[in-house]
């Protein structure tokens, strides 16, 4: 596996491309250190969509995002999704390639949501070895996600920060922390976000995501509809005095805003750093 030699900025605060904002942004080039590309948005071969995102790869590096590895699968792994991604790497060159622990298909039926796995040794090893394929295959690390979640398995014999470590020590992975999807699991099951944060492995983090849930009173979806919430900025300031730096993401997938209110929820980030950090990436704002 050849290690990446590149990686996205330290402690800079980058926004998930969308599709209403490209024009924009290739019009008007916003101080914005680097986009998120998912990849299920920008995956066909010819048309438009590659045309626009090799003009915004002109002037911003990308990581890479996808939902379908199904690294926790039983199924074996989809290698032409694969190779859609290899190809994508190819011709975009991302600074980072991320999916989450979960799966998202069964026999011919492709689910519409991330669904979890239970922590035991035996989940371990399986996704372990299927972690290998995808880095080998693609020649690159990836970093792994953690999961919001609406149910949990009596079986598993670990929490998921340990369990993610683990996959971290067996096969050079990364970690992409996700502070909301924490949060929405502290909410629905109870599992404190503190101690999670706590026993993750910093300096495997190489990218963090901040993100808005939507509140159905008894519990919460993960559905990035919505500005970060109070709670999650906090546990982000918790988590940013004691990080490494790790480049953070301001994610929003739904009910779409304007660019302007993605670049004012990186603008608390930054601040969020700095006030938590020595960083230099003060900003005049905050």
């Amino acid at each position: 596996m050849n290690a990446q030699s590149a990686r996205l900025p330290a402690n800079r605060v980058g926004l998930g491309l969308r599709t209403a904002h490209i024009d924009q942004i290739i019009n008007e080039l916003p101080d914005v250190p680097w986009f998120e590309v998912l990849l299920e948005n920008h995956s066909a071969k010819g048309g438009l969509v590659p045309r626009q995102l090799a003009a915004v790869r002109e002037h911003y590096p990308l990581s890479l995002h996808s939902v379908g590895m199904s690294l926790g699968g039983v199924e074996p792994l989809d290698m032409d999704y694969l190779a859609t991604i290899k190809r994508m790497v190819k011709m975009f060159q991302p600074l980072q390639i991320s999916d989450h622990l979960c799966f998202t298909h069964y026999g011919n039926h492709y689910f519409n949501d991330l669904l979890p796995i239970p922590f035991t040794s035996e989940s371990l090893r399986h996704v372990c070895n299927r972690i290998a394929v995808v880095q080998d295959f693609l020649d690159s690390r990836i970093l792994v996600e953690n999961l919001s979640s609406y149910l949990q398995f009596e079986a598993s014999e670990m929490n998921e920060a340990e369990f993610i470590n683990e996959l971290v020590a067996h096969t050079g992975c990364g970690i992409l922390l996700d502070i909301n999807n924490a949060y929405v699991n502290e909410f629905n099951h109870g599992c404190s976000v503190r101690a999670f944060i706590d026993t993750i492995c910093f300096e495997h983090v190489g990218e963090v995501h901040l993100a808005g849930y939507e509140d159905r009173t008894d519990f919460l979806i993960d559905a990035h509809n919505n500005r970060v919430s109070d709670a999650v900025w906090a546990l982000f300031e918790y988590y940013a005095r004691q990080s490494t730096g790790a480049p953070v993401l301001i994610e929003w997938d739904n009910d779409i805003p304007a660019l302007d209110v993605l670049l004012s929820e990186a603008i608390k980030a930054r601040c969020v750093i700095a006030e938590s950090t020595d960083s230099e990436f003060t900003d005049a704002t905050c």
